[in-house]
């Protein structure tokens, strides 16, 4: 079966738009995913400074503003609400409620708790990196948050999410959201969507061999 892995943050509007679409791919076809959150300031802070700086100082002041015009485009076309700056302000600081998305992969929660972490980031404006914010999400999808918030203290999740982030970098990604079909194909963006379903609808029409499949 033909394997995707996502490579996301939660603190990325783009990033609630492109897992979204992709869970809206994953019911329309077949195939494995591998859910990998990371940290993406480590990962502009490695090879893609120019993201910050240009946030911070943007060389084309338009460009800047056609970019939040073009993620209202975007949230309006996928039937979204996506508030940017949200309230709380941003950049937020992620690395709490990615290790909390480790955990929760760990208990089969993780599509959930993230989509909720993003929902409350984007449409509610709540930052993440509050301890009231994360208990009411992992209270939202049944887990006990004294619990979860001692899990994401552990070596091993903290190990995990910086080993993500890295694996990342190793295989030239930039950004978030990055997908990987079959760990070599890569498509980096929400709007590169279209361009994965139809790598993913290539692998699926091949057998073993290479060869396409037939009857």
């Amino acid at each position: 079966m033909t394997r995707v892995e996502c490579f996301f943050d939660c603190t990325s509007p783009w990033t609630y738009m492109g897992v979204h679409s992709f869970l809206r791919l994953s019911e329309r076809l077949e195939f494995e995913i591998t859910w990998r959150p990371i940290i993406v300031g480590g990962v502009f802070n490695a090879v893609n400074r120019q993201a910050v700086e240009q946030r911070e100082r943007p060389d084309v002041p338009r460009k800047n503003e056609y970019g939040r015009k073009d993620i209202q485009d975007w949230a309006r076309y996928l039937g979204l609400t996506v508030n940017v700056p949200p309230k709380c302000g941003h950049p937020v600081n992620g690395i709490k409620v990615m290790r909390a998305c480790l955990v929760m992969q760990d208990r089969s929660k993780l599509p959930a708790f993230a989509i909720a972490a993003f929902e409350a980031l984007w449409i509610d404006g709540r930052d993440l990196a509050l301890d009231d914010v994360l208990n009411d999400l992992c209270q939202g999808v049944g887990e006990d948050p004294d619990d979860v918030l001692a899990a994401i203290t552990c070596l091993e999740i903290k190990q995990r999410l910086r080993d993500n982030t890295d694996d990342l970098i190793a295989r030239n990604g930039f950004g978030s959201p990055t997908w990987f079909v079959n760990r070599t194909d890569m498509y980096f963006g929400n709007d590169r969507i279209p361009l994965l379903e139809s790598a993913i609808r290539l692998d699926n029409a091949m057998d073993w061999d290479g060869k396409a499949a037939t009857g």
